[in-house]
Order: C-alpha cells, then structure tokens, then sequence
C-alpha cells in the first residue's frame, strides 16, 4: 500500500534498519517464536516480531496484537509492547486511518462507506474510523465518482439504457458510494452522450441486490 503524507513507520525496501529496542544478535534473522523458543525474552521477541511487521507495511495495532497472539506472545506483554510502540509513533491508528483513506481514494477511488468497512476489518476503533472518513471533500468525492463513470461508459454503450445505469451505478455502489450519489453521476453521464437514463427509473433504497449487471 502507497500511503501519501509522512510514514510514521519503518519503510521496507533497502538496508533493513534496526529500532532502538531491537533485540541483540537477531536483527537480520526472523522473528523468533515463543511457542518454539520459551527461553527467549518475551518482550524482546514481541518488540522484534512488530518491528519486522512494520518493515514490510505500515500495521494497526489490532493487526498487530493478532500477530502477537499467533506467535505465542501473553496478552499483557503484548500490551505493554504495543502500548511502547503507540507512545514513540511507531503505531498510530488515526494516522493511519487518514493516510489509508486518502490512498484508498485517490488509488482505487473507493467511498466512505467501502473505506469504513475496510477499516474496521483491520481492527481500527469506530470513532478514529468516522474522523478518517469525514475528512473525505464531498466535492472530491463526487468528482472521484464522475471519473469512474467516464472510465466505463464507453464499456457500456450497445446496452439498453436501464442496463447501463445498473451497471455504472453499481460499479459505484461496490465501491461505497450512496445510491443517490451514484444514480446523479451515472444520469449526468449518460445525459450527455444523448442518452434518456431517467427510463430506468431509480430504486428507493440503497439495497445492492438492485444494481445488477
């Protein structure tokens, strides 16, 4: 994942750079496992685990307390690992949430209902989840939405008219935008090829089962 602004976390690529609570002697090998190492330190094998994970990609620290839990490591030094880690900016949720959703959008032109879904799987609090999206701009949004539809009319032309706007809008749909918001960008489209997409009529709710291909 490309995320735009300042990375918080170790970048991957290049000559691997060790925290400074990197565990002596193991740096440049793998993590180790408690569950096949008991005698190693648990929290220098939890901090150890965590900064290689951050290495390859920035993590919540939800998906790194799962982690945590596979490799044998107790809740509370888990905790007391990641909590270290939340304090020196290492892991920071919000930040996060901020840089993955303006990626998201500006990548895969993904809305905010698609944008909250995908991070709350990742484990990222509600509250920290809703302040992410709603810095998304409605205009930019509109405006991400309207270039979608343009990058898939022309795939769509032979159809019947109704065809069209089920499957433009439902490209929409897919990607989190509201029915309302879709069904606009969709008619203003196809409004200026010539097209009457007011035949297709426009469902009173924002069920997904409507938009079929």
């Amino acid at each position: 994942m490309a995320l735009a602004g300042r990375r918080p976390f170790p970048s991957g690529g290049g000559r691997r750079r060790r925290g400074p609570e990197a565990p002596d002697g193991d740096a440049a090998g793998a993590p180790r496992d408690l569950a096949r190492d008991p005698d190693a330190d648990p929290e220098q094998v939890a901090r150890q685990i965590c900064l290689s994970q951050l290495e390859h990609a920035p993590r919540t620290r939800a998906e790194l307390a799962a982690v945590l839990s596979d490799r044998g490591v107790a809740d509370d030094v888990a905790e007391a690992v990641l909590g270290r880690f939340s304090e020196v900016g290492l892991v920071d949720d919000a930040l996060f949430a901020q840089m993955w959703v303006a990626s998201r959008h500006r990548g895969r032109g993904l809305a905010g209902r698609a944008l909250t879904q995908e991070l709350r799987r990742k484990g990222v609090e509600d509250d920290v989840v809703r302040e992410a999206v709603a810095g998304l701009d409605p205009e930019q949004e509109a405006a991400t939405a309207r270039a979608l539809v343009d990058r898939r009319l022309r795939t769509t032309r032979g159809l019947p008219t109704d065809a069209r706007v089920r499957r433009l809008a439902g490209m929409l749909a897919r990607k989190g935008y509201p029915a309302g918001l879709a069904f606009r960008v969709v008619k203003e489209a196809l409004a200026e090829e010539g097209a009457d997409p007011d035949e297709a009529g426009t469902p009173d709710t924002d069920d997904l089962a409507w938009f079929e291909d």
